[in-house]
C-alpha cells in the first residue's frame, strides 16, 4: 500500500534514508549524510510531498517530491528489486505531469532504473560541494 507520509513515520523513513545513502553513494563521505540528517528530518520531509510504501505494517520505502522534483527515493535494502521503487515512481507519475531529479553519475543503478522508467538524461552538471558529476533526468506525460 502507498500512502501519505505521517509524522510518526519519521524515524523509520530516516533510517531507510541514511542506510540508502551510505550504500548508493559510497563515493561520498558518510559524514556528509550525517551532517544534513537533521535538516532532512526536520525540514525537508515536511515540505515535500512524501509517500511511503507499507506492507504488513512495515515501511519498505518512500519517495519525496518537491516542486515536481524527486528529492528522495529509497527502498529498504532487504526489499530492493521487488518493484517497490517502480511502484512509488509510478504512483507519482499518476499525480504529476512532469517529474525531474538529479542523480549522481556514479550511482549507475539509479541511472539505469530511471532510464527504464522513461526518464531522459537531459543535462550534466558538477556538484561543486561533492566534486561529482550528476545528471538531470526528466520525465513528462
Amino acid at each position: 500500500m502507498i500512502r501519505k507520509f505521517k509524522e510518526e513515520d519519521t524515524t523509520k523513513v530516516m533510517t531507510i534514508w541514511t542506510k540508502g545513502n551510505f550504500k548508493a553513494h559510497d563515493f561520498i563521505e558518510k559524514d556528509y549524510w550525517l551532517e544534513i540528517f537533521n535538516e532532512v528530518k526536520n525540514e525537508f520531509l515536511f515540505e515535500s510531498e512524501t509517500y511511503v510504501y507499507e506492507e504488513e505494517n512495515e515501511i519498505k520505502g518512500f519517495i519525496s517530491v518537491f516542486n515536481n522534483e524527486i528529492k528522495a527515493l529509497f527502498v529498504k535494502q532487504d526489499s530492493q528489486r521487488k518493484g517497490i521503487g517502480r511502484k512509488l515512481v509510478n504512483y507519482c507519475k499518476e499525480r504529476y505531469n512532469y517529474l525531474a531529479l538529479y542523480v549522481y553519475e556514479k550511482n549507475i543503478n539509479a541511472v539505469l532504473f530511471f532510464i527504464a522508467l522513461n526518464f531522459k538524461n537531459t543535462n550534466i552538471k558538477i556538484d561543486e560541494k561533492m566534486g561529482e558529476k550528476k545528471y538531470l533526468m526528466q520525465w513528462e506525460k
